[in-house]
Order: structure tokens, then sequence, then C-alpha cells
């Protein structure tokens, strides 16, 4: 097992329709006004930027993010991801109940050589760490949708 591979998946039910939801998913630039943990976001181009974000834990990360996939049809955002984390993540975004299910899936190798060194005892952290990220992102994600 590489100690320094990660596979997380989160999904948030949200009570608005799949087109808004996606469309807010769609602007990574607009992430830090509602995603707390999401620090920075600079557009390169029409397809990257880079991504600085912090949780819980006293650590900063740095990412450049490629769409790979961008599809409204099918409610589907894909974007490839290197830096201090090296994979993919995509967001599904379907209709559910009465609003929307956001899934979010991500498949990632660790690089930053800190929490490489800190992967084994890290590691139960680290994935605490990733789901307070993502728990925060809902809560903003709900107050923002309130306000589109």
């Amino acid at each position: 097992m590489d100690w320094s591979r990660y596979r997380f998946r989160s999904l948030w039910s949200l009570p608005a329709p799949p087109a808004t939801v996606y469309a807010v998913l769609e602007r990574p630039e607009d992430y830090p006004r509602w995603w707390p943990q999401v620090r920075a976001v600079t557009r390169l181009d029409d397809t990257t930027g880079v991504l600085t974000i912090r949780s819980v834990l006293p650590y900063e990360m740095s990412f450049t993010a490629r769409t790979t996939r961008h599809d409204p049809a099918a409610g589907i955002l894909e974007v490839a991801l290197s830096g201090d984390i090296d994979g993919w993540a995509r967001w599904t975004v379907t209709a559910g109940g009465a609003g929307t299910l956001a899934r979010f899936d991500q498949v990632v190798d660790v690089g930053k050589p800190l929490l490489r060194r800190l992967a084994v005892p890290g590691r139960p952290l680290f994935r605490a760490n990733h789901r307070l990220m993502m728990a925060a992102g809902r809560r903003g994600l709900l107050r923002h949708l309130e306000t589109v």
C-alpha cells in the first residue's frame, strides 16, 4: 500500500437545482468567497489555475488544477492536479430529491515532503482534516446558494 495515496468521496445534498449548483462549482475562482479552507485561487488561463488550501492542521497545500472535463449536460467537472498533490478530482452534479446531489471524488498522491514523511502516523489525521474541510465547504456552499 502506498501510504501517500488517498481516495476521497464526499456526497453533498443541497436544496438547489443542479444547474445552479453546477454554475457555482464551475467557478473555482469564487471558492474562497464561500469555502473558508480554499485560501486562494489564481487563474492562469481558461482551463488552469493554482489553488492554495488549508484546513484545520497547520499546513498549506498548493497545486495546479487543469480542467480535463467540463460537461454541463452530464453534470461533470473534472480536473488534473499537480503540485503538493498529484492526481485528479471530479464533481458530479445530479438531481437528488428536491434538490441536488453533488458528489466529489478525488484520488491523489501527496508530494509535499513533510506529509510524505508523516504518511503512516499522520494518515488518520490527514483523512480527518479532509473530512472537516469538505464539511465546511458544504456549509459554505449552502450559505452561498441562499444568495444566488
